[in-house]
């Protein structure tokens, strides 16, 4: 199904938000738009939702499967805007949202679907989950002059740190800001506000909840990374955003010939090698 602007969907198209969990995608650009979308089908969301301008092609076998809205994906705020518009739209759903180039990853997760994921965390009273954006990369950037390619994707394998968050009361509850990846390898290509790796990407919609630019909610409880007595599931959102950017960008592409180091490693496009390098958590799943 295919609308025209996302006030024309919240008017005619609402019933694709009636049963969660949906899928949130905005195409910022062509790149590997298809290869995100079976991505987050595959994992068996309800809805996946595809923003994008006209520009953007959809393979024939992918438009049957998803909702498609027209959409500016380069104005200012524009993700906050539709996400926060479909928040107030349905409350009690779950959402994700990501961009192209960037695919959703949870522990087990070749085994079992989102609706698994989040049934359990529900019953873990928990309306929000902390998700990592770990930046992936091609190992050869002569060849892949993008920096983006599905065959030869490599990752990070250690370089990620924590510290608090701080509050107007000092530092606040089991909340942390999140470094590493290429954004703390390349900083000083990288804006101080964009340099956090941490995202709640996957969240329950509410009454009266927004998303902030800084992907972070007006509840406080859910930007938290665990509950008060246990540790939680938190996922990873494997992205080559960052990669693009700094390739894209003519005031860095010149200063980067390469993004591996002695700590790259390949990507094994599976749940068990983030979970082996502490990139994601079970909690109390089995």
């Amino acid at each position: 199904m295919r609308y025209e602007s996302l006030d024309i969907f919240l008017k005619d198209g609402k019933d694709s938000l009636a049963k969660g969990p949906v899928a949130l995608i905005f195409a910022e650009d062509d790149v590997e738009v298809a290869s995100t979308l079976r991505h987050h089908l595959a994992q068996g969301f309800k809805t996946v939702i595809l923003f994008a301008p006209d520009e953007i092609d959809v393979p024939k076998g992918i438009v049957t499967k998803i909702v498609r809205i027209r959409y500016n994906t380069r104005a200012p705020g524009m993700l906050t805007h539709a996400v926060n518009a479909l928040i107030a739209a349905a409350p009690g759903i779950w959402f994700y949202y990501c961009y192209n180039a960037e695919y959703l990853f949870f522990p087990f997760c070749e085994t079992r679907t989102i609706n698994d994921l989040l049934t359990f965390h529900t019953e873990e009273r928990r309306d929000s989950m902390l998700t990592y954006v770990i930046d992936l990369y091609a190992g050869n950037l002569w060849e892949c002059p993008s920096a983006v390619s599905l065959e030869d994707a490599h990752l990070d394998r250690s370089g990620y740190y924590a510290l608090g968050r701080s509050g107007n009361a000092g530092p606040k509850e089991r909340q942390l800001d999140f470094f590493g990846g290429l954004r703390w390898r390349f900083e000083e290509h990288v804006e101080p506000s964009r340099r956090r790796i941490d995202r709640i990407s996957i969240f329950k919609a509410k009454k009266g909840l927004k998303l902030s630019e800084a992907h972070l909610f007006n509840d406080e409880e859910y930007n938290t990374y665990a509950c008060p007595w246990h540790n939680n599931i938190t996922a990873a959102v494997g992205s080559f955003r960052t990669a693009k950017a700094l390739k894209a960008n003519a005031g860095s592409t010149f200063d980067i010939d390469t993004f591996m180091w002695h700590n790259s490693t390949e990507f094994k496009w599976n749940s068990q090698q983030l979970l082996s390098l502490g990139l994601i958590e079970p909690g109390q799943w089995f």
